[in-house]
């Protein structure tokens, strides 16, 4: 993991940024829509993940929109923006 990917993590882990939960809600269910598969959970959905949300999951959704921007496989542009978006709002934070 970079340097900046820790600094991000280290971020999140107090977030209580109403408008940084609301971007992750947002990621989480367009990739639910899309059906986009970044890594395999353990039986919980993205759907699943975006209706539980809680400020300490911040830091794994801010992993799943790393790997959804840097991702070859998904060219989804609406997506990569979404994850873009996240990422820059906690950098913002």
């Amino acid at each position: 993991m970079d340097k900046k990917t820790e600094e991000l993590l280290k971020k999140c882990e107090n977030v209580e940024d109403t408008s940084i939960m609301g971007t992750c809600k947002g990621l989480l269910k367009m990739m639910a829509e899309k059906d986009v598969v970044v890594e395999d959970k353990e039986g919980q959905t993205y759907l699943d993940m975006a209706e539980n949300l809680k400020p300490s999951d911040v830091s794994q959704v801010l992993q799943l929109a790393l790997k959804v921007r840097e991702s070859g496989d998904i060219t989804d542009v609406e997506l990569k923006n979404e994850a873009s978006r996240l990422i820059r709002a906690i950098e913002m934070s």
